[in-house]
C-alpha cells in the first residue's frame, strides 16, 4: 500500500510476535493486490478499466467490501469523501496504472455504482482511488488477524505509513503515546495523543505534493466537488476513533471542509480531531482534548 509497515508488541512470546508479523504481511499483500490503483494486475485496476462502460465485473471479497465501504462513506460525509476522483488525480499529474480513454471522463453523478452481492460483482460509473480508505481497511483486516497475538500480549500497535491501530499498552505504561507530526517538517511533534484501544489516522499535505502539468502546486487530497486539491487553510488533519477505515474517511472529509468549516463539522459529529493550520497552529475538538497527553509550547 506504498507505506512502511511496523508492528510493535509488548509482553508476548517472540514466537507469537513473529507469527503476528507474518499475518500482517500476508494480509497487506492481499489488500494491495486487490485495491492498488498503481498495479497493472490489481483487482481495482481491472474494475477501473471497465468504469463508465455499463459492464458489471466480478470482484474479489476485498474489493467488493472496499467499494461498498467507499460508497457508504460518500453518503455519510455528504459527498466530502468520494473515491471517484481518479480521473482528477490523473489530470493533476498523479498517474497510476494506465486507463483507457472514453467514458472515464464523464462527470461524477449522485452515485452510479451497481452492486450484485450474490455474484460479488460491481459496475462503476467512474474510476476509483482507494488509497486512504484502502489503507484503513488493510489495517482493519490485518488487525483482526492479530487476535491471537492480542490475546497473549500486554500491548500491540500496528502502523502503516503513519496511520495506526493499537490495543492494550506497553508494559508499565497506561497507554500508547502517539505524536502529532509537524507537517511543516519540524523535528518535534506538535502534541501527543494517548491511545489505549483504537485507531489514529492522518490526512496531510506533508507528502504526495507536486506541481501539476501547468505548474500549479497540488496535492493528493482532491475535493470531489471541484476536482482540485482542497483543504483551504489546512496542512493536516488527524482523527482518532474505534476503526481505522472510518478514521481515514473522516480525516479526509474534515480536511476537505477547510479551516473555516472543520471545527463545526467535527464537533457536530462528536469526532476526536486535531488539525494544523497553514501557520502551524494546532487546533482540536473537545473530544480530542480529552485524549491529548501533551502539547508543544
Amino acid at each position: 500500500m506504498a507505506s512502511p509497515l511496523r508492528l510493535q508488541v509488548h509482553g508476548a512470546p517472540a514466537a507469537a510476535a513473529e507469527d503476528g508479523w507474518a499475518r500482517v504481511v500476508e494480509s497487506f499483500a492481499a489488500a494491495e493486490g486487490a485495491l492498488s490503483r498503481f498495479r497493472d494486475d490489481s483487482d481495482l485496476t481491472r474494475l477501473n478499466r471497465a468504469a463508465g462502460s455499463g459492464m458489471v465485473v466480478p470482484a474479489g471479497e476485498h474489493l467488493y467490501r472496499a467499494i461498498s465501504t467507499a460508497d457508504r462513506a460518500r453518503r455519510v460525509t455528504d459527498g466530502r469523501f468520494d473515491a471517484r476522483v481518479l480521473v482528477d488525480l490523473e489530470r493533476l499529474g498523479d498517474p497510476g496504472a494506465p486507463l483507457p480513454p472514453g467514458p472515464l471522463a464523464a462527470a461524477p453523478g449522485p452515485g452510479g455504482i451497481v452492486r450484485r452481492p450474490r455474484q460479488r460483482a460491481i459496475g462503476l460509473d467512474r474510476p476509483h482511488d482507494l488509497g486512504g480508505i484502502g489503507k484503513g481497511l488493510a489495517l482493519r483486516w490485518a488487525w483482526r488477524r492479530l487476535a491471537p497475538l492480542q490475546a497473549v500480549a500486554s500491548g500491540v500497535l500496528l502502523e502503516a505509513g503513519g496511520d495506526l491501530v493499537a490495543g492494550g499498552a506497553p508494559v508499565g505504561e497506561p497507554t500508547w503515546s502517539v505524536g502529532i507530526e509537524d507537517p511543516r517538517g519540524g523535528d518535534e511533534p506538535l502534541g501527543v495523543i494517548a491511545v489505549r484501544d483504537g485507531a489514529v489516522c492522518t490526512s496531510s499535505v506533508a507528502r504526495r505534493a507536486w506541481r501539476a502539468p501547468d505548474g500549479r502546486p497540488v496535492h493528493h487530497l482532491v475535493d470531489p466537488r471541484s476536482g482540485e486539491s482542497g483543504g483551504d487553510g489546512l496542512l493536516a488533519v488527524t482523527v482518532a476513533g474505534p476503526d481505522p477505515a472510518w478514521a481515514e474517511v473522516w480525516s479526509k472529509a474534515l480536511f476537505l471542509a477547510g479551516s473555516r468549516a472543520i471545527g463545526d463539522l467535527a464537533r457536530a459529529r462528536g469526532l476526536a480531531a486535531w488539525w494544523v493550520e497553514v501557520d502551524g497552529t494546532l487546533r482540536m475538538t473537545p473530544a480530542a482534548r480529552s485524549r491529548t497527553a501533551w502539547l508543544a509550547e
